[in-house]
């Protein structure tokens, strides 16, 4: 048996197996055992691998985020951990990832004691619930948005799949236990506590797959380019209970996914371990598109082609006018608009374009414009039994010079009657 578990090939069939009679139904004491025989001799970054073959198998990441479940509890049993954290520079976004792992491992904790008390803790669950839905806005949206495109672009795919589906797991469950606290004079306490302790065991879980297999993983795999480009974008996302330091000084210019050889380079590939350079060259499939395209421009967050930008104008359900920095026209979008323009109202002076009775608010708002005075100016009128709203906005280049005013004027009729939600999943076709 030790000789067919040192086979990759093997030891992956073997684990697939067993996550498929997991998924089929077989007692999971009996599948814990053969689990941990496997996985003695199998590397953590083998696992990803494994859950996209089930994936293109036609095995959702749903049924795959439950059966992880199972290998998340071997893995507490059989891995050590990967990445030692006095190792990594304070600042560095891994750094600052696994600070974040131990506030919210402690939390969890801290949340499984109050349940286990729950008729005394009802305010002190109220005030967790309120830090802990703040880990998926900050430490599970930097994972999602910044880091998974890098593990996208170099082809595995089911390692973000099934974790955002986790990341939606425990983001659910949390806003159920507030819905349940709203009752909060005569809460059923006993589903309370019930769901408290499932959103317990989901955090701790979700801590461990990440120290023990994300982590390791972008640390064989990210540049210090690509965390460069991490760390930049962070800040838009905010920190879980973690205030990042800054010995970490990059040398290397930020260098985005679509930026990436997604293929292992050969040096990188020598440091990998045995079993990942078995089966990176024959699992995985690099997305290897070209992305900045001849005669693209380049625009401050993206690149997109002059029929591009011309489509985007025609199509978004507002028109936009814009004016420069001498109160002319420049520019008006096509498709849907509100208020007729025609080409003959190009390099007329802005002011022209209006009444002469309002002329001078006209020159009022661009000179509050133009000295920093106002940052927009906005307005809504009720014409043909809708509702138009109109907004004007200066704009400036990076070093704060006036550039010109954008005027966005967009009919809001249908907004005033929206109520609840709908939500992308509610779309039918």
């Amino acid at each position: 048996m030790s000789e067919l578990l040192s086979n990759l090939r093997y030891k992956k069939e073997k684990l697939k197996k067993l996550l498929k009679d997991l998924h089929e139904g077989r007692e999971v004491e009996i599948l814990k055992e053969e689990f941990k025989e496997v996985l003695k001799s199998i590397s953590p970054i083998e696992i990803p691998l494994v859950e996209q073959e089930l994936l293109k198998e036609g095995i959702s990441a749903k049924d795959i985020a439950k059966m992880c479940d199972l290998h998340v509890e071997v893995f507490r049993e059989s891995l050590e951990k990967s990445l030692n954290i006095d190792e990594i520079p304070q600042g560095h976004p891994l750094h600052t990832l696994i600070l974040e792992n131990r506030n919210i491992m402690k939390d969890a904790e801290v949340l499984s004691i109050h349940a286990r008390s729950i008729e005394n803790s009802l305010e002190n669950i109220r005030i967790l619930l309120k830090q802990l839905s703040q880990i998926g806005r900050t430490h599970y949206n930097r994972e999602e948005m910044l880091i998974f495109p890098y593990l996208e672009r170099r082809g595995i795919t089911a390692v973000p799949t099934v974790l955002w589906t986790k990341h939606d797991e425990i983001r659910y469950k949390i806003k159920y236990l507030n819905e349940l606290l709203k009752g909060f004079k005569n809460p059923d306490l006993e589903s309370l506590k019930e769901q408290a302790l499932k959103l317990s065991q989901l955090l701790s879980d979700m801590v461990y797959r990440e120290n023990n297999i994300l982590y390791p993983t972008l640390h064989i795999l990210l540049s210090e380019g690509e965390w460069r480009a991490i760390k930049e974008q962070e800040e838009l996302f905010g920190y879980y209970k973690v205030i990042p330091g800054n010995d970490w000084k990059p040398s290397e210019k930020p260098v985005y996914p679509f930026e990436i050889d997604p293929n292992v380079p050969p040096e990188k590939l020598m440091n990998l371990p045995q079993s990942l350079k078995n089966v990176v060259g024959v699992r995985l499939k690099p997305d290897e598109s070209r992305f900045v395209r001849e005669n693209d421009l380049k625009l401050d967050e993206g690149y997109l082609s002059l029929e591009e930008v011309s489509a985007t104008f025609k199509t978004i359900p507002v028109d936009v006018t814009f004016i420069d920095k001498d109160d002319r026209v420049r520019f008006f979008s096509g498709g849907e608009r509100i208020f007729p323009r025609t080409p003959s109202v190009l390099g007329r002076p802005v002011q022209m374009c209006h009444p002469p009775r309002s002329v001078h608010i006209v020159n009022k708002i661009l000179k509050a414009f133009k000295s920093g005075k106002r940052s927009s100016a906005e307005f809504w009128i009720n014409m043909g039994g809708k509702l138009i709203y109109i907004r004007y906005i200066p704009a400036f280049d990076n070093k704060g010079n006036y550039l010109g005013t954008v005027e966005v004027t967009q009919d809001v009729s249908s907004m005033r009657k929206l109520e609840g939600e709908k939500r992308l999943l509610d779309w039918e076709d």
